[in-house]
């Protein structure tokens, strides 16, 4: 396993984190609830994490002068999103720097194909897949993956940018056109029933596992997580099981959300891999012992896991931007969310609004899943963005 050497950090010791946005910002706040000191490295200036961190540095995330700096001025880093360059993570580790995960497996993830074709190799059950270079092998792919398919930048792509889902009717050729300069690969199109995630926080003594989030997508953007998700026992074990074999496979610690499908014919296949903390897992903040940040900052610093034990049934809203608010914004309606039991609001702090643009979340947590639904559906209704006036 990759960072065996880690060794234990006891506040007020320093995490840096590559990244300034709203996963950054969470985690910041567990790291500071525990007593330690946030470096963060950002190009946008008083970014969602640099307001809660120590200091933010601001600059490019390829500039190797600043991740330079932000390794000599921490203990440990991690990163909130995958797009990174992986080879500078890899030279600042050569230096002396710590991150979890390593760069070796950032390396493997970051590219879709790569990871899919690592998942294959030990016998994951994966969508079809291939890569594609011209023309001709689109339309090839098109052809046996039945008439509909979805073709994917290997690189670079979240929240559904960089994937085109294609049927017989559209233009082939304009849509490579358009995408033809950067690596691709095709997948046959899931017709799943279900999309779910899990977390796994992995350290050097073992693993913890989170329960099943059922996950509901808009354009490809996560709307809502119920959790645990309604699904058989036998498919829960499946998930479970297929998660730690990929944190096997994976070799490494740190947090890692697998999200998958479920088809009607009850297979279970794994879609993507996330090595960090993910949005399906927020609602772990209030539903669960120890949260999402709360492991990763664990991990880090070489302290025990803590528990994944579900407290409460949750429902996570996100809280979207509309097309009607570009720019400043104000939030209207957080005094009726505040005023619901057990429901509870994050705004990140982001300075403009934009067409689903995530600006924060609501977690309900209730008895029963139909109560937690009942009231994080109220609260999300009441939450109003709207323009402001400057």
């Amino acid at each position: 396993m990759k960072n065996k050497d880690i060794s234990r950090l006891f506040p007020p010791g320093t995490i840096g984190i590559i990244g300034g946005g709203q996963l950054g910002r969470m985690l910041c706040q567990e790291a500071k609830q525990m007593g330690y000191r946030v470096v963060v490295l950002d190009p946008s200036p008083n970014s969602p994490a640099g307001q809660v961190a120590d200091e933010q540095i601001v600059a490019d995330f390829a500039d190797i002068t600043s991740l330079r700096e932000l390794a000599a001025k921490t203990d440990v880093v991690t990163f909130e999103f995958e797009h990174l360059d992986a080879n500078a993570l890899r030279l600042i580790e050569t230096e002396g720097c710590t991150v979890v995960p390593s760069s070796s497996t950032l390396m493997k993830i970051n590219n879709k194909y790569m990871q899919k074709s690592m998942l294959k190799k030990e016998g994951i059950k994966v969508p079809a897949f291939r890569r594609i270079r011209s023309l001709e092998e689109l339309e090839r792919a098109l052809i046996d993956y039945g008439g509909k398919m979805v073709l994917k930048l290997c690189k670079g792509g979240y929240d559904g940018k960089g994937n085109i889902v294609i049927s017989e009717s559209d233009d082939l050729k304009s849509i490579y056109d358009e995408v033809s300069g950067f690596e691709l690969m095709a997948e046959e199109f899931v017709d799943y029933v279900k999309e779910v995630s899990i977390i796994v926080a992995r350290n050097n003594e073992g693993s913890a596992l989170y329960p099943v989030a059922e996950n509901i997508h808009k354009d490809s953007i996560l709307i809502k997580s119920v959790v645990p998700a309604e699904i058989s026992p036998e498919a829960e074990n499946r998930i479970k099981d297929m998660a730690e074999r990929v944190a096997e496979v994976i070799d490494d610690i740190g947090i890692f959300c697998i999200e998958l499908f479920l088809t009607a014919d009850s297979q279970v296949l794994v879609n993507e891999i996330a090595p960090r903390p993910h949005n399906s897992g927020h609602y772990t903040i209030e539903g669960c012992v120890a949260s999402q940040f709360e492991q990763l900052i664990r991990i880090m610093t070489g302290m025990p896991l803590g528990s994944a034990r579900l407290k409460a049934r949750s429902a996570m809203y996100n809280i979207l931007g509309s097309s009607d608010v570009e720019g400043d914004y104000s939030i209207e309606g957080v005094e009726e969310v505040l005023g619901m039991e057990d429901c509870h609001l994050h705004l990140y702090g982001k300075p403009k609004s934009g067409y689903l643009k995530k600006i924060g979340h609501i977690t309900a947590l209730d008895d029963s899943m139909e109560s937690a639904l009942s009231k994080a559906q109220k609260a999300i209704e009441s939450i109003k963005i709207t323009g402001r006036n400057l």
